[in-house]
C-alpha cells in the first residue's frame, strides 16, 4: 500500500479524512459510484490457494462493510480457478482476475493484502515473499512447514512492519474470548492443565503411483520451495497432507494447530520444557498414508503446567462427547470450550454456566468457513486499516504451531525431547536436523 493511501485509510478509519461526496453523479451506475467512493480506502486483495478453505473468505470479502476488492483468484490448478470465480459470483458483483502464479499476485503493486491458503509448504515462503513486497498477509494454519519458518515469519514481520495473522480463527470467537479472559481472571482458580482433542473418521487413501501431471496443474509451481520429484497420483489434491513430509505437516499441523492454540492461550504458556509423544499409523496398514494417524502428545511447561493432545485421524469415536475441543482444568473448576461455545463447571463437576454460540463454523468437516472465520478475517482487514488490533499476532500463531512441529519431530525421532523454554529449541542436536528443511535451490529464505 502506498504511504499516502495508507495515511488516508488511517484518517478515514478515525473519521478525519475530510473527503466528502455530494451525491451520485448523473448517469453513473451504483456499481461505478461505489468503486469511486471507496477507491481510496478499499483494500485490494488477492487469494492464493482456492481449495477447501475458499468458503472461509466468501462472506468477509463479500460484506460491504469490509470494503475490499478481490482482484485475484490464484491457484496452480486451472479447474480450481474456474470453480472459485463461479462460487464467488454469488457474493460479489464483479469478476476477479484468474492467475496461476502467486508471484505475479505478489508483484502487483496495487495489491494490499494476500490471503495465503496454499498447501503447508507454501505458507511461510508465500507469506515472507508477500511481506517483502509490501503486502499484509492472512496465512492459513499452520503458518509454517517447520520450526525455523515460524521464527522467520516473526523476523519478517518485525523487519517489514506488516500485519500477519494466522487462520487460527477460534481466537476471534466471542464465546472463546469471553471464557479465556475469565480463566485468566481466576474463574477456575489456577489453570494448570489443558486437554486438546480431535477425532475424525478419515478413510483409506490411494497408494502413490507415478502418473502424468493432471491437465491444468502447474506441478512445478505446486512444488515451489520443496525439492523436486516426479508427480504421483492423488498428490496435488488433499492427500498431500499424508504423502510424506515434503508438503504436509501431518494431522498435528493440519488440525492440532487449532486446539493446541486454545490450550496455550488458556494456560498462558509459551515454550515447553519437554515433549513426550506416542504416535503410530494404526489404520489401513497397506494404504498410501505415510504418517501416523493416531497421536498422544504431552507438553510440559514451567510452573507444572501441562497440555495434552489426543489426535484421532481415522477413529471418529467422540471420547469427550465432541469431535474436537479443549478441556481446561484449574484448582477450582473446569472449562470445556470448542467452536460452538463453552461450558463452565465447578470443582464438584456441577455445570455453572453455558454459553453456546449460534455460529456455523465447521468441526471436522473438510473445508468450510463460518462465523469465526468471518470475524477473524474482518479483524485482520480492520487491523490493516488501523482500526483494530489483531486477535492473534503471528508470534502467537508461530508459538502454537511450534508445538505441532515438536510433536512431529518427537514422533519421527521416536523419543521424548527436552526443550529450551526460552526459545523452543530442541536440546537434542540430532533432532535439530528437523528444525528447518531442504529447499529447492533458489527458494531459500532471505530476510
Amino acid at each position: 500500500m502506498h504511504d499516502s493511501r495508507r495515511e488516508f485509510i488511517r484518517k478515514l478509519a478515525l473519521g478525519t479524512a475530510g473527503v466528502t461526496f455530494g451525491g451520485v453523479a448523473h448517469g453513473m451506475s451504483a456499481k461505478s459510484y461505489r468503486k469511486i467512493m471507496g477507491a481510496n480506502d478499499r483494500l485490494q486483495v488477492g487469494i492464493a490457494g482456492l481449495g477447501r478453505r475458499l468458503g472461509a473468505y466468501y462472506e468477509p470479502i463479500g460484506l460491504k462493510s469490509s470494503n475490499v476488492e478481490l482482484v485475484y483468484l490464484c491457484d496452480v490448478m486451472k479447474s480450481q480457478r474456474e470453480a472459485a470465480v463461479k462460487k464467488f459470483s454469488k457474493y460479489i458483483d464483479y469478476t476477479p482476475k484468474l492467475e496461476n502464479d502467486i508471484r505475479k499476485v505478489i508483484e502487483d503493486p496495487k495489491i494490499d493484502v494476500l490471503i495465503n491458503a496454499t498447501p503447508d509448504h507454501w505458507h511461510a515462503p508465500g507469506t515472507w515473499m508477500a511481506v517483502k513486497a509490501g503486502k499484509h498477509v492472512y496465512v492459513e494454519k499452520p503458518c509454517s512447514h517447520n520450526p525455523r519458518e515460524g521464527e522467520l515469519l516473526v523476523e519478517f514481520q518485525k523487519k517489514y512492519n506488516k500485519v500477519i495473522q494466522m487462520g487460527n480463527q477460534q481466537r476471534s470467537a466471542p464465546e472463546s474470548i469471553e471464557i479465556i479472559k475469565e480463566i485468566h481472571n481466576g474463574i477456575i482458580g489456577k489453570a494448570y492443565k489443558a486437554v486438546a482433542f480431535y477425532a475424525s473418521a478419515r478413510g483409506e487413501v490411494p497408494l502413490q503411483k507415478k502418473a502424468p501431471v493432471p491437465t491444468g496443474l502447474d506441478w512445478e509451481l505446486f512444488q515451489g520451495p520443496a525439492p523436486r520429484r516426479e508427480y504421483t497420483s492423488e498428490t496435488w489434491d488433499y492427500n498431500w497432507h499424508w504423502y510424506g513430509w515434503l508438503y504436509g505437516t501431518a494431522e498435528s499441523g493440519n488440525n492440532a494447530t487449532h486446539e493446541l492454540d486454545v490450550a496455550r492461550w488458556a494456560l498462558q504458556v509459551d515454550f515447553p520444557e519437554r515433549v513426550e509423544v506416542e504416535a503410530e499409523k494404526r489404520y489401513f496398514p497397506n494404504d498410501g498414508w505415510e504418517m501416523y494417524d493416531t497421536m498422544d502428545a504431552t507438553f510440559r511447561f514451567n510452573d507444572k503446567k501441562i497440555i495434552k493432545w489426543e489426535g484421532q485421524s481415522r477413529d471418529g469415536y467422540k471420547t469427550y462427547g465432541s469431535d474436537r475441543g479443549t478441556i481446561i482444568t484449574g484448582t477450582e473448576g473446569t472449562v470445556y470450550v470448542d467452536r460452538g461455545g463453552y461450558k463452565l463447571f465447578d470443582r464438584a463437576g456441577k455445570l455453572i454456566r453455558s454459553n453456546q454460540g449460534k455460529g456455523n463454523e465447521a468441526g471436522t468437516a473438510l473445508g468450510g468457513g463460518g462465523d469465526m472465520s468471518t470475524l477473524h478475517v474482518v479483524n485482520f482487514f480492520n487491523t490493516v486499516r488501523g482500526t483494530d488490533q489483531l486477535n492473534s499476532p503471528i508470534d502467537e500463531g508461530a508459538k502454537s504451531v511450534l508445538l505441532c512441529h515438536l510433536a512431529n519431530i518427537s514422533s519421527r525421532m521416536n523419543k521424548s525431547l527436552d526443550i529450551d523454554p526460552k526459545n523452543g529449541h530442541i536440546m537434542d542436536k540430532k533432532a535439530m536436523k528437523y528444525w528447518s528443511r531442504e529447499y529447492q535451490p533458489g527458494w531459500e529464505p532471505k530476510l
